[in-house]
């Protein structure tokens, strides 16, 4: 069964670890308390979405590249695979850009 909690504390992490910041430092930009967010990471605690959008927002990452991560992960577990070439064409192109950048 997949856990989407454990996802997402995954995807935190990875973005967190990348940037070479601390918990400590994420907690404090998040206004989070440090266990709290741990927890998070490791998958123990189920985060709001107002409290998700706060960790993106101090990892400098856009919470819709949070929530696309999480769901190709929860995708690749279940092994359903989409073809990631078609963007509409009412997507700005910065915005895709950005995307890509946070998508690899």
């Amino acid at each position: 069964m997949v856990l989407i909690r454990q996802e997402i504390g995954d995807v935190l992490r990875t973005h967190r670890q990348r940037q070479g910041q601390t918990l400590r430092q994420v907690a404090a930009k998040a206004s989070v308390a440090l266990g709290y967010l741990s927890e998070v990471e490791r998958g123990q605690k189920e985060v709001s979405s107002e409290i998700l959008a706060s960790v993106a927002e101090a990892l400098d990452l856009p919470l819709s590249v949070v929530m696309r991560q999480v769901s190709d992960r929860v995708a690749a577990i279940e092994g359903v695979y989409f073809d990631d070439t078609f963007i509409p064409d009412t997507v700005p192109d910065a915005f895709v850009a950005e995307a890509e950048i946070y998508s690899h």
